[in-house]
């Protein structure tokens, strides 16, 4: 688990700001608390609000995109996981809320994650609200506001704190990258099958399995 906190950053204006998030959308800015000012409590303090979910970079809140079709991949996603785990009892996922420390001062937000029992004390999940956590595997359903630089960043800070993959899904063109490193992929389409490694071992998916259950109920 990571603990080494961020060092303080500082910009000199908002131009700035955007491009070291990675270029996100003005309107997934919050602009209160002020960008540069904000904590992990603001995080928890934006959700009980109006159940927003907001990542914390860079002392900014940014706003996690999530629509109707990403999200149902993601569940899906953590159906399979789920289903593997039934019977290979090596940890836990959460979905779209469950919101990950990765370092002191930087809060992230996969759409699924999964966590290894090694990470948790006695092997029991926590009922701490922001947990300092990696996901040993990371899933990110790419919204259409999602941007290259901002998913390179994310990549670059899993892998930081102790991720060993990532699964990138692109809906509009039904492929997921597979990433061992933040700049090491493998694109694969939805004739290939995503493989667990030894994050999850034996764990397969057919990518077409997975849209087939998402899209239209199917499970064969």
């Amino acid at each position: 688990m990571a603990t080494a906190a961020l060092p303080a950053t500082r910009y000199a204006n908002i131009e700035e700001l955007v491009r070291a998030l990675g270029d996100v959308p003005l309107d997934r800015i919050r602009a209160d608390p002020p960008p540069g000012t904000a904590t992990k409590a603001d995080v928890l303090a934006a959700h009980a609000r109006d159940k927003s979910l907001c990542e914390l970079v860079d002392g900014t809140l940014v706003e996690k995109p999530m629509g109707y079709r990403e999200s149902r991949l993601a569940s899906v996603c953590s159906y399979f996981i789920e289903t593997y785990l039934d019977t290979h009892n090596i940890g836990v996922t959460a979905g779209e809320s469950g919101m990950l420390q990765l370092e002191e001062g930087l809060v992230r937000i996969p759409d699924v994650s999964f966590v290894r029992w090694e990470q948790f004390p006695n092997r029991e999940v926590t009922d701490v609200p922001i947990p300092d956590l990696y996901p040993d595997l990371a899933i990110e359903v790419l919204s259409p506001s999602n941007t290259k630089r901002e998913m390179k960043r994310k990549r670059k800070e899993y892998f930081a704190a102790g991720t060993r993959l990532v699964w990138e899904l692109n809906p509009k063109t039904r492929t997921v990258d597979v990433y061992t490193a933040p700049e090491t992929f493998k694109r694969l389409d939805e004739s290939k099958t995503l493989d667990g490694g030894e994050v999850l071992p034996g764990f397969k998916l057919s990518i077409r399995r997975w849209f087939e259950r998402a899209e239209r109920g199917r499970t064969s």
